[in-house]
């Protein structure tokens, strides 16, 4: 079976962002999966997804200052400067980290790892909220 959502993400800061309690949050029918696939999908192209260590708050800054340094703003190469330095740099990350997630489910529950989380990659300075699309296919109890 096929159910699907959309969810309105609230503005943030540019930078790394725990998401996985918001997106657990919104589900309501995980619990009634048995075993299955949530796919996650970004309607943006200046922000991105990823998943990765949820404890330790110092790997999302070094997320910041590794893609910073990685794909600078103002390269003197760029074209696309209509909405700002931080546009180009924010499509290109946005590319590099990809704009869908696939988690397995395990009786009610997503299958992440100890240590892992959703992040939302918000790679604007001054963003609006993000909005994505969450579908689950899978076996349902119910």
């Amino acid at each position: 079976m096929w159910k699907q959502d959309k969810i309105y993400l609230k503005p943030r800061a540019r930078g790394f962002h725990l998401i996985t309690e918001e997106i657990e949050n919104e589900l309501n029918d995980l619990a009634d999966c048995r075993v299955g696939i949530l796919h996650i999908f970004i309607q943006h192209s200046s922000a991105s997804l990823t998943i990765n260590e949820n404890a330790d708050p110092t790997v999302r800054t070094d997320f910041e200052s590794h893609f910073n340094k990685m794909v600078p703003e103002n390269a003197p190469y760029y074209l696309h400067t209509y909405e700002g330095s931080d546009d180009m740099p924010a499509h290109l990350k946005s590319s590099i980290l990809g704009s869908s997630l696939s988690i397995p489910i395990s009786n009610g529950r997503l299958e992440l790892g100890t240590w892992q989380g959703i992040y939302l990659c918000e790679h604007r300075n001054y963003a609006s909220g993000r909005s994505l699309v969450l579908t689950i296919n899978g076996e349902f109890t119910n």
